[in-house]
């Protein structure tokens, strides 16, 4: 009885945080809009603060704000009041954040932002507090249920997090910030491989295995166990790529032609290979060459499929943690 007990405990709590989302969703006006343009036209830091359990959230979202391209920190508004009133300036924006707006621990914060003429964005829930009163932008959030003895914080943190959220995204779109953009800042971890690109794993340069298409296989044969990729990229007179050797080709073709080494280049290999954009997420490519059964693509830019500039080997994938 007691797990089932427990489980309802959870349903409840899920679904008065719901009802919270709900509510905020309904709440999302233009001041939600003046928000996100003061967030993206800050030309300094976004320094976000609050007291206990909304410090904790403040810290979140200053994180997420830094992590697609707008500078920002967390500071508690307890250490404002011993010498961190110092680490904000008068070009900075100023998120304060607190369900009540009348925190003792905010009053100096406030003050200060005022008389500085800090511009100042107040996510509150209550329309009468001093924050609400002091703010240049205000972010009201509904009243809510908290869950837990109906004082905990859990549904107005919940609302305040995803108000949060939503500032972030906003401002990701406005400023136009890319996938490319967004690797810059996450360059390890699973997040990290997943933004990898094919460009950031490619061989480029004297280590492609280029060979005209009009050599004969001796060359090729030569040059093959001289790079150890087992392909060769084949070009003609114009250095535009027009087919693929692998050394599987060559097995099963020596087997056919006893005097393969007197072929030309041309007569062997698999024209038209596969070429991939080289900004194309490096899973994709993982996944192309899973269908089709191979393990190295042609990698060229934009619209050129017949200029090489690169290959991907599907040991490049597997040393990038890419799966």
């Amino acid at each position: 009885m007691k797990t089932n007990k427990y489980k309802n405990i959870a349903y409840q709590v899920i679904d008065l945080e719901i009802q919270a989302l709900k509510k905020l969703r309904k709440s999302i006006n233009n001041s939600f809009v003046q928000a996100v343009n003061a967030i993206v036209k800050c030309q300094s830091k976004v320094i976000l603060c609050g007291v206990g359990k909304s410090y904790l959230i403040a810290s979140k979202i200053a994180a997420t704000l830094s992590s697609v391209g707008c500078p920002s920190f967390s500071i508690s508004a307890n250490d404002c009041s011993h010498g961190n009133l110092g680490s904000i300036s008068k070009k900075d924006l100023l998120i304060l954040i607190s369900n009540s707006g009348e925190t003792q621990e905010l009053k100096p914060v406030i003050k200060y932002a005022n008389r500085n003429k800090i511009t100042l964005i107040g996510i509150v829930s209550k329309k009468n507090s001093l924050l609400h009163k002091a703010s240049d932008i205000k972010l009201n959030i509904p009243e809510v249920k908290e869950a837990g003895l109906g004082i905990v914080p859990t549904s107005s943190t919940c609302e305040q997090l995803a108000i949060g959220d939503c500032l972030a995204v906003a401002a990701l779109n406005k400023k136009r910030f890319s996938r490319h953009n967004f690797k810059e800042f996450h360059p390890s971890g699973s997040l990290g491989a997943k933004l990898k690109t094919v460009e950031d794993l490619m061989m480029s340069g004297s280590k492609i295995p280029f060979i005209n298409e009009n050599s004969n296989m001796k060359k090729a044969l030569k040059l093959i166990t001289e790079k150890k990729l087992g392909i060769l990229i084949a070009t003609n007179k114009k250095n535009l790529t027009t087919g693929i050797i692998t050394d599987g080709q060559i097995r099963r073709s020596s087997q056919r032609n006893k005097s393969l080494i007197d072929l030309l280049v041309k007569k062997i290999m698999t024209k038209n290979p596969i070429s991939v954009d080289k900004e194309m997420l490096a899973v994709k490519s993982l996944s192309i060459m899973s269908e089709k059964k191979i393990t190295s693509l042609c990698v060229h830019k934009k619209n050129k499929p017949k200029k090489t500039i690169g290959v991907i080997h599907i040991h490049n994938i597997l040393d990038g943690n890419i799966s």
